[in-house]
């Protein structure tokens, strides 16, 4: 009788009678939970070599300009750069959000 409660009856004068099982209990289901993937995958060909050439600006420490989407410009070497973000060292150092970023160039090249 495993998932079932026995429970005695009682009787209006308060006193307990024949028990009473209850209805099963209904288990919690143990399938997997489905995730949404954003609308958008980058491929991973575009992904690797965005990665790639990160890397190679960092190793040289060229100097770039990051033109963002409301029009400022950004001027420097990027020290870091993860998933979401690129570490800049400029006049100051900087977390840019890569949503943010409009295009970037090599400074001295035409943007």
């Amino acid at each position: 009788m495993s998932g079932q409660a026995i429970l005695p009856r009682v009787a209006e004068d308060g006193i307990a009678t024949q028990p009473e099982i209850s209805a099963p209990r209904k288990r919690r289901s143990t399938a997997p939970i489905s995730v949404r993937l954003p609308e958008y995958q980058e491929p991973f060909a575009l992904h690797h070599a965005e990665l790639f050439y990160l890397q190679k600006q960092i190793q040289s420490q060229t100097s770039m300009v990051i033109v963002m989407e409301d029009g400022e410009t950004i001027e420097g070497c990027i020290e870091w750069y993860d998933h979401h973000a690129l570490k800049v060292r400029g006049r100051t150092r900087m977390l840019i959000y890569k949503s943010a970023i409009k295009f970037m160039y090599k400074q001295g090249e035409n943007g």
